[in-house]
């Protein structure tokens, strides 16, 4: 009986770093390959050498396009891996984007560390260069979505179209006539631009995230928040600025305040919309119209409407200009890019007012916001926090915890196992005791660097 050995080398225990390797006896492959944010502990764990050679990976298969699912690709690449890395085209489009963006912040912050002598290693390395992201570019392989892949003589994979961002997929990889069902991120079953998710019908094992696994997304009434945030910006002569995911959140954002202008629902407002990598992954939506469900007219039209910023200069210019405005800035979590500039200069104002949207991480600058920080570390210096904070947790492209369980309830049989990955302890737990009493299935939870053998 051929076995399988898993190992959890990420987004085990915490929300990020999605890495699962998959040891068997024709073929390794890896599931996400993606770089720990937040804290710090999790931060220098991307330094940390693979337990194996990255060499004896013969393939990586990618749910989606973020950074805590492929962002550690061109540091495998670096480190030997010299196989094929297969996804759907926009989520390879997205990698793309995201790797190149990220490899040059790395080798910027790395100059400035050099330069301003802060680091504590002599020199500061990047974690990956520009080069290094390229190298892991050209082993790009698109795959069909709904299509069974051979890539062994006892191993085949299929991509399903999954919600949360264009391009998600869970990955069904059946082994040795098992079936491995890896769930990636799960995307809401109602979405402004995106299709609900398709559910599996069978998983022998089942790694499914749980990022909400202990919450329901409350029922808000986006429209009515957003415009009311709009013209209290107005009458106070402020800024409403909205920390923003570069992929799909910002996309989403840019829709909702078009349509509530178009339909009168805000006044004509300046709307900034800072964040290099965003703008370029507007461009995957217009490449791959069919995976989306955002009429064209209606992007162009917004993108029209919209001050889609290209330079440091105009987040300046932005910055010293007096008018009440919107403005949209990576990152999500308030963990770096852009958006950093605007909270340097405006977070002390009781007039600027800041739109947390979506999940915050443990040990983000965003989760210390939610929590009520009174001060904001911004560049090596604290900046005392006067603006009013506001949250939209509905906006979250990740399903809730009823969502989730509608997801699974597609599975016909009763998995052998279920493992709970890609969730902050509390949640693990609460969906753990959640599964057990609604399906009676007896689910993990592992741990970092746990392995498990599965017998086919």
């Amino acid at each position: 009986m051929p076995e399988v050995k898993v190992h959890f080398l990420g987004a085990s225990g915490t929300v990020t770093g999605s890495k699962f390797y998959l040891e068997t006896p024709e073929f390794n492959i890896m599931v996400d390959c993606g770089l720990f944010q937040g804290l710090k502990a999790l931060r220098q764990l991307n330094w940390e050498p693979l337990p194996f050679e990255a060499g004896s990976i013969d393939l990586v298969l990618l749910t989606h396009g973020h950074l805590d699912h492929t962002g550690y690709l061109p540091r495998l690449v670096a480190d030997g891996f010299k196989g094929r890395i297969l996804g759907t085209p926009p989520t390879l489009a997205i990698a793309e984007i995201i790797m190149r963006d990220t490899a040059k912040i790395q080798e910027e912050e790395a100059d400035e560390a050099n330069r301003e002598g802060y680091s504590k290693h002599q020199p500061a390395l990047p974690l990956y260069t520009l080069a290094d992201a390229e190298k892991a570019i050209a082993r790009f392989s698109v795959v069909g979505k709904d299509q069974w892949i051979t890539l062994a003589k006892h191993i085949r994979c299929r991509f399903n179209h999954n919600g949360h961002i264009i391009g998600a997929t869970f990955i069904e990889l059946e082994l040795y006539g098992k079936v491995f069902v890896f769930s990636g991120d799960i995307g809401r079953s109602e979405d402004l631009l995106l299709a609900p998710p398709d559910k599996p019908r069978w998983a022998d094992f089942l790694f499914v995230e749980s990022t909400y696994g202990n919450k329901l997304h409350p029922a808000e009434d986006v429209d009515s928040i957003i415009s009311g945030l709009v013209r209290q910006t107005i009458r106070e002569r402020g800024t409403l600025i909205i920390p923003s995911f570069a992929v799909e959140r910002l996309q989403s954002l840019m829709y909702m305040l078009w349509r509530l202008y178009s339909r009168n629902g805000i006044p004509n407002i300046p709307i900034i919309i800072d964040s290099p990598m965003g703008s370029n992954v507007l461009t995957v939506f217009e490449e791959f119209k069919t995976w989306h469900k955002l009429p064209m007219n209606d992007y162009h039209a917004m993108c029209n409407h919209m001050q889609i910023t290209s330079s440091y200069k105009e987040t300046w210019e932005t910055i010293d200009d007096p008018r009440p405005k919107i403005v949209i800035a990576g990152s999500g979590m308030v963990t770096g890019g852009r958006v950093l500039t605007y909270l340097k200069q405006l977070i002390g104002r009781h007039n600027t007012t800041v739109l947390l949207v979506g999940y915050m991480a443990e040990g983000t600058r965003g989760r210390q916001l939610l929590e009520g920080a009174s001060e904001l570390k911004l560049f090596g210096k604290y900046y005392e926090v006067k603006a009013r904070i506001e949250h939209l947790e509905s906006l979250s492209a990740h399903a809730d915890q009823k969502e989730l369980l509608d997801w699974m309830g597609g599975i016909k049989n009763i998995p052998e196992a279920v493992f709970l990955v890609h969730g902050e302890p509390t949640a693990l737990d609460a969906f753990r005791s959640k599964i057990q009493d609604y399906y009676g299935w007896n689910a993990s939870i592992p741990r970092l660097q746990e392995t498990v053998t599965l017998r086919c």
